[in-house]
């Protein structure tokens, strides 16, 4: 797996196998950059969930200047850190807990884009992600979510969120999520 753009265009990512862990395809993110734009220049950015942490990567190389992974795995978290280390990545942080917990733990409209790929099997799990970033976005704030089934308008709306921009890719339904001003 390669960062696909910004400063470490092309650099690899050591991917461990873990069962349910699914890296967001070259596709995918090419598609997710181009709709936020390539220039993410002193965003804040939460990549819960993070795993292999692409797509905290693919931020920080895009000029974000705070990104915070969340990941429970304590060999995840220990490539994660090496990976930071090895680029020098001033800014990037590994914090080993319940992305939950976590979420729910950050100032309130305090983040410009949070990353949600929960495990696809953890429906529930999804909602409460989903109701826990909400609250850490700013005003402009996006939220990207990744998941086996999109998210119906009437679910997101209940959530204080709208669909800006939809993506289904293989078995990945890709959703760009603002909040409703």
């Amino acid at each position: 797996m390669r960062i696909i753009g910004g400063l470490w265009k092309r650099t690899k990512l050591k991917v461990l196998d873990r069962p349910g862990l699914r890296p967001t395809p070259d596709r995918v993110r090419e598609t997710l950059f181009n709709w936020l734009g390539q220039d993410l220049t002193n965003w804040v950015c939460v990549d819960a969930f993070a795993g292999t942490g692409v797509l905290g990567f693919e931020s920080a190389s895009r000029g974000a200047s705070d990104v915070l992974l969340l990941e429970s795995d304590s060999a995840l978290c220990e490539v994660l850190t090496e990976k930071i280390q090895a680029l020098k990545a001033k800014g990037m942080r590994v914090q080993r807990t319940n992305a939950l917990m976590a979420l729910k733990s950050l100032k309130p409209a305090s983040v410009d884009l949070v990353f949600l790929d929960p495990p696809y099997d953890q429906v529930d799990l999804m909602q409460e992600a989903l109701k826990a970033a909400v609250p850490v976005l700013r005003a402009h704030g996006q939220l990207y979510l990744e998941s086996a089934k999109a998210q119906s308008n009437e679910v997101l709306l209940s959530l204080g969120l709208e669909l800006h921009k939809y993506l289904k890719a293989g078995q990945v339904h890709a959703q760009l999520l603002r909040k409703v001003s």
